[in-house]
């Protein structure tokens, strides 16, 4: 060679290509039964989660009223469609099995407290907390889904609980349930105006805005790489549909007390 050097051969880079191992598309796999973590996905976990908290509006308050009992043996029903789906179902049949699951403890607190409890405000909160121990449990294992489902109502059921008692309107509350028929809806009425006046509903914006913040943190964690991101998508849409029903109980209230299902 002329330059009396010789040239080190250059890599090909197509070989170096070739040689690489192919990268999986999917790096980290989540443990949900194959749920597709992507945008469309998640809207639609969402908006599931969110009609599932709705179902105790329409349905459990009316039924429990009827026959608590009953009401209560559901919860097996929930169970028993919930866990099947869950184990051996295909992706979105899979979440939707969980979310059963995650249901069916809110439903069973429900139907213990408006069943035989109801008359008692102090006892909402632990009632509704019974299933809190095996939740909290869940978070760690493949049913992390039902697990943000109940805790996420849960912690509505708690922010709506301390707003009635930091408005005043708390002590209201066996009032109006023990009140005769023909008289609840007037009494209900009368409660939720107190809420109109200037501290109480300042009080309840700035609580709304709090927990839409907080839920909106919550989605932001949906943008991660995570396992946790359907755990926090569903926990998410929960917390705002709280607020949406919280609302639509105080209208319902001052419009047409007997659409409220609290009487």
């Amino acid at each position: 060679m002329s330059s009396g050097l010789i040239k080190k051969k250059q890599p090909d880079s197509s070989t170096f290509v070739r040689n690489q191992p192919l990268r999986n598309p999917v790096e980290s796999q989540t443990s949900e039964k194959d749920f597709d973590a992507n945008l469309s996905d998640l809207q639609q976990l969402q908006l599931w989660a969110g009609a599932l908290v709705v179902l105790p509006v329409f349905v459990q308050a009316p039924w429990v009223r009827l026959n608590p009992l009953s009401a209560c043996l559901f919860t097996l029903f929930l169970l028993a469609l919930g866990i099947p789906l869950a184990l051996i179902g295909q992706r979105g049949w899979a979440v939707a099995g969980e979310l059963l699951v995650g249901v069916s403890g809110s439903w069973l607190a429900g139907c213990l407290y408006w069943g035989w409890l109801r008359t008692q405000p102090l006892w909402h909160l632990p009632v509704e907390s019974v299933v809190l121990p095996i939740a909290l449990l869940g978070l760690s294992s493949r049913w992390r889904l039902s697990s943000s489902f109940y805790l996420a109502s849960l912690l509505g059921t708690a922010c709506t609980d301390l707003m009635m008692v930091m408005t005043g309107v708390m002590n209201q509350w066996p009032v109006v349930v023990m009140a005769p028929l023909q008289q609840a809806p007037r009494l209900l009425h009368e409660t939720a105006k107190q809420l109109l006046h200037p501290l109480p509903l300042i009080a309840l914006v700035c609580a709304a805005t709090l927990i839409v913040l907080l839920a909106q943190a919550m989605q932001q964690k949906t943008h991660l790489a995570s396992e946790f991101r359907n755990t926090w998508a569903v926990a998410s849409a929960v917390l705002v549909t709280t607020v949406i029903i919280d609302g639509l109980f105080l209208i319902a209230a001052l419009i047409n007390p007997g659409l409220s299902g609290l009487i």
